[in-house]
């Protein structure tokens, strides 16, 4: 299961319409409205710098929020759009829609990397690149998971691994249709550098050969 969800804290809107979005605006509040979930829209305020904090540090729309409004009942809920000023790109108003236990979302997941001491690959000085750090997956609201785990024991040079190297939990799928790459073991530039000047070498030499047997030819 996924780590602890983080409460996002609004407040009860009592209007509705323009007059009383544009009067929580000037109190420092983004209007907004919590829609979905078999019961009525309920229209909130979120203090205008949390939400903004909130946008700023990414993935605002695929994170799944816990909801607290004075007296509501704790909801899960996910954004589905942030509408923001045309001129100053701050958000003007905000919609989340509630979640069920079995409703099925878009969310990215991290990915964390163990056994790196079993690895060859490493030992030798390799690096490991990550590609993804996060994948999405569409999910289960009630069995969201923590984290996708890579296994890199016996990981050597050259190896790449993919998401179908990883056990997704059941119910649990990848947005994209095919076999991405989720990190591979790289030479270090130390090791890359030694086999260039290993590679030019024996070309130089092989071209000293050539000419060579071409001189004698010449001569013969």
């Amino acid at each position: 299961m996924a780590g602890e969800i983080p409460d996002l804290v609004a407040e009860a809107r009592t209007g509705t319409g323009k007059g009383a979005a544009r009067q929580a605006r000037r109190e420092g509040k983004v209007p907004g409205i919590v829609y979905g979930g078999g019961v009525d829209p309920l229209p909130i305020n979120i203090p205008f710098n949390e939400l903004l904090k909130r946008l700023r540090s990414g993935r605002f729309l695929s994170t799944l929020f816990n909801m607290k409004v004075e007296g509501q009942d704790d909801v899960r809920v996910i954004c589905r759009n942030v509408q923001r000023d045309v001129v100053k790109d701050l958000p003007t108003h905000v919609d989340f829609m509630r979640l069920r236990r079995t409703s099925r979302i878009n969310l990215f997941i991290p990915v964390e990397f163990i056994n790196e001491e079993d690895a060859p690959g490493l030992k030798r000085g390799g690096v490991l690149t990550v590609v993804r750090p996060e994948v999405e997956l569409m999910v289960t609201a009630s069995d969201i998971p923590e984290k996708l785990v890579v296994d890199l024991t016996g990981l050597n040079i050259g190896d790449t691994v993919t998401i179908s190297a990883i056990t997704l939990p059941e119910g649990t799928r990848t947005i994209i249709d095919r076999d991405f790459v989720i990190a591979n073991l790289t030479a270090p530039s130390s090791l890359v550098s030694q086999e260039a000047e290993e590679d030019a070498a024996a070309a130089e030499d092989a071209a000293e050969a050539a000419a060579a047997e071409a001189t004698e030819t010449e001569e013969g």
